[in-house]
């Protein structure tokens, strides 16, 4: 398996968090879109990337804005992030990404007085009519690259957005992330659809979790975190170890080489 980080905010720039990716002797970052260092323009500075890649052995996902909503009933919106997802696929082309993050967006809800009416429930002809043509330009764009764009769970999806998610399997472009972190904290809501599809599992974000908390390190929580990285392995899926503060992934990164997961020298931890 490949082991990689996310995007830290306390480093201040893309070379702080190169840094420590090599410290760690990890062999991959994910930028992270949600934040301004990594927004469409600086993705497009793809002789810069590539260079950085090769320079210091790795190379890099990218995690998808998670406001990102292809199928907002305003085609403005919505045509402003599909198109943002085309030139993140072109300059993913360029430096050599292999895959693309993305999580679901719920949508707007109205409450009544027995039940929650999700809007893309309710109208799910001009929801999937979104995602059609979502996956047609992925399709064109990735051509034969072999670039992902995979799912990641959250909170649990919801019947609708399996719907969704399914119409998206159907090409082979697309695949899923599972994140253990969030699938704990929701009480695995989400785990019988996953292993259902689990041919289609690229890609995991692993952390520690308790109750409702998650992103916590490795080996300070509730999850079994050998059998879930027994199915990453089993799958031949990438790991991003998802934690939030740089101790935290330097102890992660220590747990998972004591543990037997990570072959990294133990004298640069």
């Amino acid at each position: 398996m490949d082991f990689g980080m996310p995007t830290l905010i306390e480093n201040e720039d893309l070379e702080e968090n190169i840094a420590l990716c090599r410290e760690l002797g990890l062999q991959f970052i994910e930028l992270n879109m949600n934040l301004p260092l990594f927004q469409t323009e600086q993705l497009e500075e793809t002789d810069k990337l590539r260079r950085l890649a090769a320079e210091n052995g790795i190379y890099f996902t990218i995690h998808l804005d998670e406001n990102l909503n292809v199928c907002d009933f305003n085609t403005l919106v919505a045509d402003a992030y599909t198109k943002t997802v085309e030139r993140v696929l072109m300059a993913a082309k360029e430096i050599g990404a292999p895959l693309l993050n993305m999580h679901m967006d719920h949508g707007v809800y109205f409450t009544l007085p027995d039940r929650k009416v999700y809007l893309f429930d309710q109208y799910q002809k001009e929801y999937m009519e979104g995602f059609a043509r979502f996956r047609e330009m992925c399709e064109r764009v990735a051509g034969d690259s072999g670039i992902k764009v995979c799912i990641e769970n959250t909170d649990g999806f919801r019947d609708f957005e399996k719907k969704a998610i399914d119409y998206l399997l159907q090409s082979g472009m697309f695949g899923l992330t599972w994140d253990i972190g969030h699938s704990h904290s929701c009480g695995n809501i989400d785990e019988s659809f996953l292993m259902e599809r689990k041919d289609r599992l690229h890609h995991f974000h692993i952390h520690d979790g308790a109750g409702k908390k998650n992103h916590q390190t490795l080996g300070t929580g509730e999850i079994d975190l050998a059998q879930r990285l027994g199915l990453a392995e089993t799958f031949g899926c990438r790991c991003v170890v998802e934690t939030k503060t740089v101790e935290a992934l330097r102890q992660s990164v220590v747990w998972l080489w004591e543990n037997g997961f990570y072959s990294s020298n133990k004298s640069s931890l």
